[in-house]
């Protein structure tokens, strides 16, 4: 790290040192988030990898820790924070890559989701419902148990900001009362800002406690187009009728806006459908078009980052690590190594 760096890193450290402290002084809140979703690896992190950050102004990460549930029907969600999950999803992993990123003055997301174990009749945690109630108030319990773990590590670490929960629709609407309980109780505990990521279709127009929160999170796969290789001018007018229904949730609650995620792939219809995977290999069916990719990006800083109650944004995915022997392939949603993240460095570094 050159000298001009270190000593620019230490004084943003020092400036925003305050944060997620009682009372709200240097709160999250204060400035946009320009984040990334840090992917969790299996060996342990580096310096570099986080220092690296710095040359695309990127200022947050997300770390995503897991529970895990067997079905969409069992009231038991496991809290796993060592051994049989990546080092970055332990409690060590997150707690050193916290350490490390704060070296460099780079805030935490903590965003902890579930994972189905079985997900053989195509659900996912959005379905997750129970037959009864006795059992969701199991599940509400056994949840609560499982996000009020990360509320203390975040506490105990200053994590800037944590998520309650992760694209959660059968109950998120379903069963306000719980969740209020629940932001209650992590209150009771954490005292940095707190947020919820609700799916972009319809979850996050359709969750009532909002106000209980400092941010409105959404996952923010809007579909653009129904063309392969859209223009930029296509592309931003589509985003026109995803805006309005936006701002009224804004309006409602009057709390700023976070994607708190948001991603296309290299291919040439990603923005058809934002939210599916590419392959999981090279494959020469799947047509790479990274200039596409890049043109979401414009897309999205152009129709948001303007606006006063837009908060910040954080891509999917980025990698600790990359090189010439571990990269993913170029249909992958990363932005590394393409120019998806000079738009997103461009964009990033302004004021």
């Amino acid at each position: 790290m050159t000298p001009l760096k270190r000593t620019a890193a230490v004084l943003l450290l020092a400036l925003t040192a305050g944060a997620g402290t009682e009372g709200g002084e240097g709160r999250a809140g204060d400035a946009k988030q320009r984040g990334v979703s840090w992917v969790a690896g299996h060996e342990p992190v580096t310096r570099e990898h986080l220092e690296s950050l710095l040359s695309r102004n990127v200022d947050w990460i997300v770390q995503t820790p897991f529970g895990w549930q067997d079905t969409i029907e069992t009231p038991e969600v496991q809290l796993i924070t060592g051994g049989r999950v990546f080092w970055g999803e332990r409690d060590e992993g997150l707690v050193t890559t916290t350490t490390l990123a704060r070296e460099f003055g780079i805030r935490t997301l903590l965003k902890p989701h579930l994972w189905l174990r079985d997900r053989s009749d195509g659900k996912w945690r959005s379905d997750i419902r129970m037959r009864s109630e006795e059992d969701w108030l199991r599940w509400f319990e056994s949840y609560s148990r499982f996000i009020l773990h990360y509320a203390r590590l975040a506490q105990e670490q200053g994590i800037e900001a944590l998520a309650i929960g992760t694209e959660l629709h059968g109950s998120s609407v379903e069963r306000e009362q719980d969740w209020r309980r629940l932001i209650a109780a992590v209150r009771e505990v954490y005292t940095g800002d707190l947020t919820y990521a609700a799916n972009w279709w319809r979850e996050y127009e359709e969750i009532r406690f909002w106000d209980a929160l400092d941010f409105i999170g959404i996952q923010a796969y809007f579909p653009l187009t129904d063309n392969e290789r859209p223009t930029l001018e296509q592309l931003t007018r589509g985003w026109q009728e995803h805006i309005g229904p936006i701002e009224a949730v804004q309006k409602r609650f009057d709390k700023p806006v976070i994607f708190t995620e948001i991603g296309y792939k290299g291919t040439p219809g990603t923005a058809i459908r934002p939210w599916e995977w590419p392959q999981q290999r090279p494959d020469d069916s799947v047509e790479v078009d990274l200039e596409t990719q890049a043109r979401c990006y414009e897309a999205f800083f152009r129709t948001f980052w303007h606006r006063p109650w837009f908060a910040g944004s954080y891509f999917w995915k980025w990698y600790p690590s990359l090189d010439s022997t571990r990269r993913p392939p170029a249909t992958d949603f990363t932005p590394q190594g393409k120019p998806a993240a000079d738009v997103m460095t461009r964009w990033y570094g302004q004021p």
